[in-house]
């Protein structure tokens, strides 16, 4: 089972570098608004609230493929590629005018709030 999303992105003029691209910067925040989403449609935040946990990251790769410019039209694509008893792990495609602009991966864990110590991570076909 594929536990996916997709969302348009708006290139806000506050995005754009001094070279008219966007900054390095803006996919960390665009890599957080895929990863809420996935979280939103599959294992709800407030769920993981309600038992004491919460998601952390422990690894960000980023490659860019195209330069992405204002105007562009821009959407993200994020899928959960991997899970293991603790960590998960995040693929995540940006596309620019149909192309390939960039492609991330992110591996996480659940942690207990209260020790810090990771959790196990929940069969998501039953959440």
């Amino acid at each position: 089972m594929s536990f996916e999303v997709t969302i348009e992105i708006p290139v806000q003029t506050y995005d754009i570098d001094f070279a008219g691209i966007v900054s390095n910067i803006v996919y960390i925040r665009w890599l957080e608004d895929l990863r809420l989403r996935l979280l939103d449609e599959y294992l709800p935040l407030n769920r993981l609230m309600e038992n004491g946990w919460a998601p952390v990251l422990v690894e960000t790769q980023i490659t860019y493929k195209r330069p992405i410019k204002l105007f562009d039209k821009v959407t993200g694509r994020a899928w959960i590629s991997n899970t293991t008893k603790i960590k998960w792990q995040v693929t995540t495609e940006f596309l620019c005018n149909n192309q390939l602009a960039a492609s991330a991966q992110q591996t996480g864990a659940l942690i207990n709030l209260q020790s810090g110590r990771p959790v196990p991570f929940p069969d998501l076909k039953k959440v």
